[in-house]
């Protein structure tokens, strides 16, 4: 423990991160020493000087502890084992944390916002904070809670659903870094978060491997007594091998990341208690029982604070229920879906706008970043004035912020008070900028921003995909303005397919993409998942996941998209030959020499 700074400690400092500079040089490849600096190491080093400052005034009671706080909000169900040993490890150690997601719906809802609040809260007080997307172990599906066996998803739906979780957990987290700033959360140095996929580990892992390093540590009885196994065996359709070896898979989950990413506590919903458990038998019975000596941990040999900065620990957050035992988030057996496109941002604000009296400041203190002494004053001017229910606009705006964004959330408040209030006076509508708009006409129409983009779904007929060059389906999917600006797109290597990296095939169990090029129509083919979809990205936000049904349930569904039946398709070549005609004359001809540039008539060039 480091109290304090002082002239020893400080010469002391300086010593160890020059002696860790040169150690790691003279260990590393000569590929990997050029990322290790004396600055790297001299802000690692204060951080945990700055860690260990903090845990002695946590100890000595003048600053309060990260699960003191987190209990205050009320995100503590149940602790996997003493809770004086999570606070110690959280107080001393900047510790790892994760939380799961499988993808198996094509949205997060309302339910999976708990676990992932106490992710938010621990990584802006400096925990390394890791969202987990379970693409492989959503192929098998979570047993518990179930009483028949998943259907099987086909590979383009499975697919599908990775990636818009997958956007949707690195959304919420940019809103998550915004919100916080609001309340004084500012980015430090230390703070570390990602977005990771198991598939990266477990598609690559041996089953010999699994055998061997987990099975040995696990009995079979310990497994059969498991409720939810209990529940199944007893019934008629009984549970397949690959349900039962689920927690073996979500074990090795975390004991991967324990061992190369330092993660060593979960947190899930109320139903993962038996999981969470089963993952910290299995970290402890791999790191004493490894057959490599350099992973290989005998807490014999170390002191006892080393052997207790090891250990794995948990907590499951409890069921949200309404006061009268409806469990949170569901309406007539409904999620309440985080995705727009299910659950529009209007819906989404109203839901809570309906939360009762007796919930909302429950709930206040599990969705919101508002400090507790100021949603006291909330509740005591919500109390003058019941009616009113601002506490419920509060939370619903502070909700909508996380999910969607403060503009998206601004524009639902907007649209509540539009319909609810007639004395309400409707902004003007503004453009990205800012700015009015001067053609503003209807003051109903969404604002246009970052927020508020397209949604990633569309429907596309066969004939604007199959045998188009990748700029025409760019311009087809509403991604450019036109097929020229397309061809720009892609000759700057700016459009990228669903696809694995190098372009070897189509998107494969991890969110991966690979570069479009200047092909024929038949190359884009090859990128089409299953038999009816693509996935096209320009830009880091926007991404277009393209359903292709026949030309003829595209025409009876009433549909339409850019180019369709637009011109024939002779007259359709000529128009792009032109235009790439004129940008080609605009980028190269006219800055040319006099004497090397050829005569132009109107805006296409002439052969001399």
């Amino acid at each position: 423990m480091i109290p304090h700074t002082s002239p020893g400690l400080l010469q002391k400092s300086r010593y160890t991160y020059q002696s860790c500079a040169h150690g790691l040089r003279t260990i590393l490849p000569a590929s990997q020493r050029r990322s290790i600096t004396q600055n790297y190491i001299k802000k690692t080093l204060e951080a945990k000087i700055a860690w260990a400052r903090q845990a002695t005034d946590i100890k000595a009671g003048t600053k309060e502890s990260m699960l003191t706080m987190l209990e205050k909000r009320g995100y503590v169900n149940q602790i996997v084992g003493e809770r004086d040993d999570l606070d110690r490890l959280l107080t001393e150690k900047r510790v790892g944390v994760y939380v799961g997601v499988d993808p198996t719906a094509p949205s997060m809802h309302v339910g999976h916002l708990l676990p992932l609040m106490v992710l938010y809260w621990m990584y802006i007080h400096g925990f390394h904070a890791c969202s987990l997307l379970g693409g492989t172990t959503a192929q098998i599906g979570d047993p518990i809670g179930r009483t028949t066996t998943r259907e099987k998803q086909h590979s383009s739906v499975r697919k599908v659903n990775m990636l818009k979780i997958h956007m949707q957990l690195k959304s919420i987290w940019a809103h998550v870094e915004h919100s916080a700033r609001g309340y004084g959360y500012n980015w430090e140095w230390a703070w570390k978060r990602e977005v990771t996929n198991n598939n990266a580990w477990l598609n690559k892992l041996p089953a010999l491997e699994l055998l061997k390093l987990l099975g040995s540590g696990v009995r079979l009885g310990t497994m059969l007594g498991r409720d939810t196994v209990k529940t199944r065996m007893d019934s008629k359709e009984g549970m397949s091998f690959s349900e039962f070896t689920y927690p073996l898979l979500q074990s090795w989950d975390w004991w991967h990341m324990y061992s190369t990413k330092d993660i060593q506590v979960q947190v899930g919903g109320s139903d993962q208690f038996g999981n969470i458990l089963a993952g910290i038998d299995a970290i402890n019975h791999i790191r004493h029982n490894h057959y490599d000596p350099l992973i290989r941990q005998d807490e014999q040999k170390f002191e006892e604070r080393e052997a207790f900065l090891k250990r794995p620990m948990g907590f499951t957050v409890p069921i949200l229920t309404t006061s009268s035992g409806v469990k949170f988030g569901k309406s007539e057996g409904n999620a309440i879906w985080l995705d727009r496109e299910i659950t529009s941002g209007f819906d989404l604000y109203q839901f809570f706008l309906r939360t009762a009296d007796s919930d909302v400041h429950r709930y206040l203190k599990l969705f919101t970043f508002e400090p507790l002494e100021d949603l006291e004053t909330i509740m005591e001017e919500h109390n003058k004035a019941p009616s009113k229910r601002i506490a419920q606009h509060k939370l619903a705006h502070e909700v909508l912020k996380l999910v969607h964004g403060e503009t998206l959330a601004n524009e639902a408040k907007q649209e509540h008070s539009r319909i609810f209030n007639k004395s309400f006076a409707t902004n003007p509508q503004t453009d990205d900028d800012g700015n009015q708009s001067a053609d503003y006409v209807n003051k109903a129409a969404p604002f246009s921003n970052n927020d508020n983009a397209p949604t990633q779904s569309l429907i596309l007929p066969k004939s604007l995909i199959y045998n188009q060059s990748m700029h025409h389906v760019l311009y087809h999917a509403g991604l450019v303005a036109s097929r020229s600006e397309g061809y720009r797109l892609v000759s700057k290597g700016g459009a990228y397919l669903g696809a694995r990296p190098g372009g070897t095939g189509t998107m494969g169990e991890q969110v991966d993409y690979s570069p479009a090029a200047h092909w024929n129509g038949e190359e884009t083919e090859k990128y089409i998942i299953g038999d009816n979809t693509l996935i096209i990205r320009v830009g880091k936000w926007k991404v277009k996941v393209i359903k292709i049904i026949s030309d003829e349930e595209f025409e009876e569904k009433g549909l339409s998209a850019p180019g369709w039946k637009e011109d024939k398709p002779e007259e359709r070549i000529t128009t792009d030959i032109k235009s790439m005609k004129t940008w080609y004359s605009k980028k190269y001809v006219a800055k040319a020499p006099i004497h090397q540039k050829r005569p132009q008539r109107g805006s296409d060039v002439e052969p001399a």
